[in-house]
């Protein structure tokens, strides 16, 4: 069922809007490498017929199923996790300068002990 002409002029409306408002959020949906649940649930559908088939080997005791049941399920959960997409870095403040030779525990406790914490 295909739009009517007056939605499809209504819905490039509403991208052209999110493209001049949002332009980072408009290029993420527009990248063909974006999340996708297909390769998600594709992946773990997978790995989970890899895990099934790799307790049947067990069961039956046939290595050789195993190690190719083993594969399918690496394969399915590279497959779903290449779907994940990591999110930026978080920006560090620039108030507070960095000290250099500090530890974690150090930073931390300095920050404690002025009530940032």
């Amino acid at each position: 069922m295909g739009l009517t002409e007056r939605e499809q002029k209504l819905l490039e409306e509403l991208e052209r809007g999110l493209a001049e408002s949002e332009p980072a959020l408009a290029q993420k949906f527009r990248e063909p490498n974006a999340a996708s649940p297909r390769r998600l649930i594709a992946g773990a559908l997978l790995a989970l017929a890899g895990l099934s088939i790799l307790v049947f080997a067990v069961m039956t005791q046939i290595v050789v199923i195993g190690v190719i049941a083993f594969l399918v399920m690496l394969g399915g959960l590279f497959l779903a996790s290449s779907n994940v997409s990591v999110p930026n870095a978080p920006q560090t403040s620039k108030s507070e300068p960095k000290r250099s030779g500090g530890s974690f525990f150090d930073d931390r406790w300095d920050r404690r002990r002025s009530g940032d914490l």
